[in-house]
């Protein structure tokens, strides 16, 4: 188990308003782990996202991440800033150009690693060439990793629902990454395609070398790939631990069951999620 933490959030707090979405929540990712974060309806999982991403600004707490030049306060950064400093995500609804094709989609996730300026963009130079042969090397690693050479010049509007979640997570990919944040990435799909999600993602993890932070409702999928799993409810941390060990813990099967004498309840056959989305 990998011990350099990664991330850390440290007494995170959000108010909207009169309603504590988020109420005193600390964890931390160590790298190179996949790290889940589960709960039903309105637990507050995808706020604790959308602080990370910095859409959020916490009303209490701060969440330190180590960027490519060290230690940084991640609350501090423009939201801009986020994926130059090694961060992707996923939505649970997928944002992809439905009118251009994969290969295209997957060349947008290469913007963050520009290193060309406008005027060199616009003449063209041999600077300029070498950056997009370099960007396509990339993307055709990609594309090759997620088997995704049959769909390449497909635009994503004709895809499968499926397939679109892969062109999603392959364009997040193209950021090349330290910290993958996934929301919910089995949504959607059939039992064949999350067997499909949880070898990526595991793949991810030990051949791209890539953190994973993941919020999910599929019991089979959290259980195949999370090293630990953080359970909350109502904006509050529940449990934290390994897999088995989270499922469980009678304050989870509560807030899920509605009462601590189900916990079997929780183990489900493959493809069995549990409740709808954060």
């Amino acid at each position: 188990m990998p011990n350099e933490t990664l991330l850390k959030a440290e007494h995170l707090s959000v108010r909207f308003g009169g309603l504590l979405a988020v109420n005193d929540v600390s964890f931390d990712v160590a790298r190179g782990e996949v790290f889940t974060l589960i709960g039903p309806n309105g637990a507050g999982k995808t706020t604790v996202f959308n602080l990370i991403s910095r859409i959020y600004q916490p009303t209490t707490g701060a969440i330190t991440y180590a960027g490519p030049q060290g230690e940084l306060l991640l609350t501090s950064q423009a939201p801009h800033a986020v994926a130059q400093l090694g961060i992707a995500r996923t939505f649970q609804n997928i944002e992809l150009f439905e009118h251009a094709s994969v290969l295209s989609n997957l060349l947008i996730g290469r913007h963050t690693r520009r290193e060309t300026g406008l005027w060199r963009d616009l003449l063209f130079t041999p600077r300029t060439r070498a950056a997009e042969l370099k960007a396509r090397e990339k993307v055709e690693e990609i594309i090759d990793f997620l088997d995704l050479q049959h769909y390449r010049d497909t635009l994503v509007g004709g895809l499968p629902y499926g397939v679109r979640k892969v062109v999603e997570l392959g364009r997040a990919l193209c950021t090349e990454p330290r910290l993958l944040l996934l929301d919910e990435p089995s949504s959607g799909l059939n039992v064949e395609e999350t067997d499909d999600m949880a070898f990526w993602i595991q793949d991810i993890r030990d051949d791209l070398g890539i953190t994973v932070l993941m919020v999910e409702h599929d019991m089979s999928l959290v259980s195949r790939v999370s090293d630990r799993v953080l359970a909350m409810n109502q904006g509050e941390v529940l449990a934290l631990g390994s897999p088995a060990a989270v499922q469980a813990d009678p304050g989870v099967a509560e807030a899920y069951l509605g009462t601590i004498d189900d916990v079997s309840n929780l183990r489900r056959p493959p493809g069995h999620t549990m409740g709808g989305r954060a």
